[in-house]
């Protein structure tokens, strides 16, 4: 990956990231502002049109460097993995929050009020951050509304299986830049189910065959153990255990656990075989 790829870095032809100054030309710079995701999920496209492929996803109290905003959309780089893209500018705040609390089940309901009948009733996905304000052992007062207590922790209360979170997801729908209860890519559930267990996880398959773990031999299919990373080229499973691979694709289009074997098979064929096996420390 080059040093200035464009999915981490704020560079266009009429506009950069003024920290790239001295590295990438554009007609100007700008340092950016730092703005909050207000809305539970919000998509990030490649470009400023609700029809433009999704990158990927931003979750509720992230934070993002918006370099431009024009005609409803922001164009910025995400504080958490780096991610550059446009969103709604609808889905932000410039009201910056300090978090203290994140979502620890699949997903989770915000109500106006502490009765679970209250509406209008907005879900919050895996790992959406608030801010709780008060409330009781029921329900926690965060960001303005009204959350099931028992389904949020405290940041830096981390979760200790990465592999447990992702198997809570079977069955979810693919979705080409998904990371949440809505839909996953294969490489959003490596994301999300990591982040998780507190660890940082690049957003894509490539960058995260790059930079996650030890590798490991890839001469045969013997000796994995439960959490060893598999990629092959623009795609990534998790192991479940010694032979099983849990993994969102799009041959199924939804989030799936089948042999390994048969899985490399299949995908020999369209493909291309194995490229590493990884193992997180």
């Amino acid at each position: 990956m080059s040093e200035f790829d464009p999915r981490l870095n704020a560079f266009r032809p009429d506009l950069a990231d003024r920290r790239l100054k001295s590295q990438v030309k554009a007609e100007r710079y700008a340092d950016g502002a730092m703005m909050e995701i207000a809305a539970p999920l919000a998509a990030i496209h490649r470009q400023p049109r609700f029809d433009a492929m999704q990158v990927t996803q931003a979750l509720m109290g992230e934070k993002l460097r918006v370099f431009e905003s024009r005609e409803g959309w922001a164009w910025g780089r995400l504080e958490r993995d780096g991610y550059v893209g446009y969103v709604a500018a609808d889905a932000l705040s410039e009201q910056l929050t300090e978090p203290t609390h994140r979502v620890a089940v699949p997903a989770t309901f915000a109500y106006p009020a502490p009765d679970l009948k209250s509406q209008p009733a907005v879900m919050l996905p895996m790992n959406a951050m608030v801010a709780v304000a008060g409330g009781d052992e029921k329900y926690a007062l965060a960001s303005g509304r009204f959350v099931i207590a028992r389904h949020l922790k405290p940041l830096g209360e981390w979760e200790d299986d990465f592999v447990g979170v992702a198997e809570m997801f079977r069955h979810v729908p693919y979705y080409w830049g998904g990371k949440s209860i809505h839909g996953f890519d294969c490489s959003g559930l490596v994301q999300l189910a990591i982040e998780a267990c507190g660890i940082a996880c690049p957003r894509d398959s490539d960058m995260q065959e790059r930079d996650l773990g030890v590798e490991l031999p890839i001469n045969d299919l013997d000796g994995l153990k439960r959490g060893d990373l598999v990629f092959w080229d623009g795609h990534a499973g998790i192991m479940t255990d010694d032979a099983t691979l849990l993994h969102a694709n799009g041959h199924h289009m939804l989030t799936v656990t089948e042999s390994l074997r048969e899985a490399v098979d299949r995908i020999a064929r369209s493909f291309g075989q194995v490229t590493s096996i990884k193992r997180l420390q």
